[in-house]
């Protein structure tokens, strides 16, 4: 089969087709969390490369851009071997953050995953956040788009977290940013979930990136079980402070 990779004439609305692998999927054999936080990023950078902004141009402009926050639907998790269309688009930025959706289907046409996510523009010397009216090295974009996924918003600490999990931010974990790259998150917090639900896919996963993570931190990873089983929250911290939240519903 050939793989395409296009942007809809006339239209920044961009497609990539892609294959899960062995290695992308869990124990059960669905997409893992990381795999799918580094898929979409990966999906992202790829959009604004073939719209002639790569991140080596990003760079010499002085721009940094650093996902903040995300939410995913899942209609249908997808599988080992599964070959799948990932389609992406900027929607109308926030004040600050710029705004991306995604959607992920079967070679049918089947609607397998939603979601969307927020971008903070950071000044990359200063690491000062730059408003998004001032990142003008593209059109601007005015239409928005309903998703059927949550919105990716903030957080909050429910009393009683528990210890779940404690790991040192390792070399591997680092991108070229010099932090720990967005998608390690997901993996943290897929070895942090008690055993009984490492097999189950929620129906929808949030996920707020608070503070870098850098090399040789401790990682703390608190969890709490609430509402009967059908939410869990995920916090992670170091000596810093909050390092990422998140939320997983079921």
């Amino acid at each position: 089969m050939e793989y395409k990779q296009y942007h809809e004439e006339h239209k920044k609305i961009f497609h990539s087709q892609e294959q899960i692998f062995f290695s992308q999927a869990n124990a059960e054999g669905y997409l893992s969390f990381h795999e799918l936080l580094r898929m979409t990023a990966d999906l992202a950078v790829e959009d604004y490369n073939q719209q002639g902004m790569s991140r080596e141009f990003l760079k010499d402009k002085g721009f940094a851009i650093l996902v903040s926050r995300l939410a995913f639907r899942f209609h249908k998790m997808p599988v080992e071997n599964q070959k799948l269309e990932f389609v992406t688009w900027e929607e109308k930025p926030e004040p600050l953050q710029l705004a991306r959706c995604y959607k992920i289907f079967d070679m049918d046409g089947n609607l397998l995953v939603s979601g969307k996510s927020y971008w903070l523009v950071c000044d990359l010397k200063t690491r000062r956040l730059i408003p998004t009216s001032k990142f003008d090295l593209r059109k601007s974009i005015e239409f928005t788009t309903e998703m059927d996924c949550l919105k990716p918003c903030k957080i909050g600490e429910p009393e009683g977290m528990e210890l779940w999990d404690s790991r040192k931010i390792k070399y591997s974990d680092l991108d070229t940013n010099g932090h720990t790259t967005n998608s390690r998150y997901g993996a943290f917090i897929e070895d942090a979930l008690p055993a009984e639900y490492r097999g189950k896919v929620p129906s929808d996963f949030k996920l707020n990136y608070s503070k870098e993570a850098m090399l040789d931190s401790q990682l703390d990873v608190y969890g709490k079980i609430e509402e009967d089983g059908k939410k869990i929250t995920v916090i992670g911290k170091t000596s810093e402070g909050c390092s990422f939240e998140a939320e997983l519903y079921y």
